[in-house]
């Protein structure tokens, strides 16, 4: 019995040490490689200087649900996507000078939703839960109520600046998140007309996808959300079997399209990619009926990926002198993959998310662009459990419970990943956790997990970025934001113009131009 025992433990140990030097570096044993990094993080940290020219570019990046734990575990996916350990991997949000947090609750709630924490972090306005461009005098559902409290978002405000504006997100683009830049609605979930309530139609509110195309001229809008924009005897493009479901007849494109030049309304990835930006000023896309595919499930070839929709709406946007706003969201994708109790979901969306981040600040120049990214609340997700160094974010802890029983690192407060059934739960595996279907396990039984009460991370980069510090209510961000690029309520602030920022052909001829002066 003790030899057999002795086998178990040598084996153990030699998966622990191949662990140990798949996933540890030698220099990383040693003193003198940490104390380095802390110096040189130390060198950077002196040396940042505050910004404090005006701001001529916007971009504020919402994680939908993206809380802090989110945040690591999506960092740690992206390492071990790259084949690292992944602790030790950065996010591009990561490098971000300057982080602050954000307090999300809504004004008659403490867990917040979507409705009410966009219209805080884009009209400088807490609102009631539920709730979209109003606020919170005017409670959920009460159309009457809403008449005379609209409040006007931060993208609104870019526009009648003179900006370019523009929206992207995952989910439909009437969604919560996105609807709080143009729309004003009792209710979240007035996306069509055929959603209004009797009340609504009584007093003539109007429903958010009519409010897209009226409220305010947004340059860029993609997106999903087909099926609200078309009547309901037009067939889907895609999916004939489904049709619009507007009530009143309306064709919201041919809406769009009215009094534009320029303009191009496209469906899926081929016509998107072939949209000339030099030759086009408004560019409306649509490409799902509701919300778009989960980044697991999307098929490359039929529909774009965040990344691709955030460098298509950039490149029409910069042309603008007087630059742009741009609202870039993954709403749906980690929001909506947490409420599933699908944590491969919701991180892979993340890193897409960030993957996006990433390539917005090669199209644009810290010079002149605030970006900004943030979260509008966060999930009951936790990430801990006993693991070893490069242990899979999707994986189970190297130590049973109580029960005997394996169990996953990743795991819920609350969802339909419920599994205890007379007094016991099942047995885990990583080959069972790390499939795309997986609900991790919850402790208390909901048909869809809830939002986390906790603040969440606000990290910004760029002219006048150092607003954001210490803990800050939400609506303080469409503030910051406005006060860094002069725009409504803050025209009056004094900030000098963003340094002049030299394309490499200008370079060139300064450079030729000194040589001829010098030889002359």
């Amino acid at each position: 019995m003790a030899k057999g025992h002795n086998l178990i433990l040598t084996g153990l140990l030699t998966i622990i040490s191949v662990q140990w030097t798949l996933c540890i570096s030698e220099e990383e044993l040693h003193a003198n490689y940490w104390n380095n990094k802390g110096k040189q993080a130390l060198h950077t940290a002196l040396n940042i200087q505050s910004n404090v020219h005006q701001a001529k570019n916007l971009i504020l990046f919402l994680g939908d649900g993206m809380g802090i734990t989110t945040v690591t575990a999506a960092r740690i996916l992206k390492g071990q996507l790259a084949e690292q350990s992944g602790e030790e991997s950065s996010l591009v949000m990561d490098t971000f000078p300057h982080v602050a947090l954000s307090k999300t609750y809504n004004v008659d709630q403490q867990m917040p939703d979507s409705a009410g924490t966009a219209t805080a972090y884009l009209c400088g306005v807490k609102a009631n839960y539920g709730t979209v461009g109003v606020s919170a005098a005017a409670p959920r559902y009460n159309c009457s109520a809403s008449r005379g409290n609209e409040v006007e978002s931060i993208l609104h405000r870019a526009k009648k600046a003179g900006k370019s504006v523009g929206i992207v997100t995952t989910t439909r683009v009437q969604h919560a998140s996105p609807s709080a830049s143009y729309a004003h609605s009792a209710d979240r979930g007035w996306y069509s007309d055929s959603d209004l309530t009797p009340e609504a139609i009584q007093n003539g509110c109007r429903d958010i996808a009519y409010q897209l195309v009226h409220n305010t001229e947004i340059d860029v809008i993609l997106g999903g959300g087909r099926q609200y924009m078309f009547p309901r005897a037009m067939p889907d493009p895609e999916y004939p079997s489904e049709r619009g479901n507007r009530n009143d007849g309306l064709n919201l494109v041919v809406e769009w399209e009215k009094n534009k030049t320029r303009a191009k309304y496209v469906w899926n990835k081929a016509d998107l990619d072939a949209v000339n930006p030099q030759r086009t000023d408004f560019l409306l896309g649509l490409f799902e009926p509701k919300d778009c595919r989960y980044e697991l499930d999307r098929n490359p070839s039929t529909e774009p990926s965040l990344t691709e929709m955030t460098e298509k709406a950039i490149r029409i946007l910069q042309k603008n002198p007087k630059g742009f706003f741009l609202f870039v969201e993954d709403n749906g994708r980690i929001d909506h993959g947490h409420h599933d109790g699908k944590a491969k979901t919701a991180l892979y969306e993340a890193v897409e998310f960030d993957r996006a981040i990433g390539r917005a600040a090669e199209l644009t120049s810290e010079l002149d662009t605030l970006s900004v990214v943030t979260a509008d609340h966060s999930h009951v997700f936790a990430f801990g459990g006993y693991s070893p160094r490069g242990n899979p974010v999707l994986g189970v802890s190297s130590e049973l419970a109580t029960d005997n029983k394996h169990f996953t690192t990743a795991v819920y407060g609350n969802g339909p990943g419920y599994q205890i059934e007379n007094g016991t739960r099942p047995d885990m595996n990583e080959s069972i956790s790390s499939s795309n279907d997986y609900h991790q396990q919850a402790t208390v039984p909901l048909d869809s997990e809830t939002h986390g009460i906790e603040d969440v991370a606000i990290f910004a980069k760029g002219p006048m970025s150092h607003l954001f510090h210490g803990v800050q209510e939400q609506s303080y961000i469409a503030h910051a934001m406005a006060y860094a690029a002069c725009i409504e309520p803050y025209t009056d602030c004094i900030l000098p113009d963003s340094a002049v920022t030299f394309q490499p052909s200008m370079l060139l001829l300064l450079m030729a131009l000194l040589l001829t002066l010098c030889s002359a």
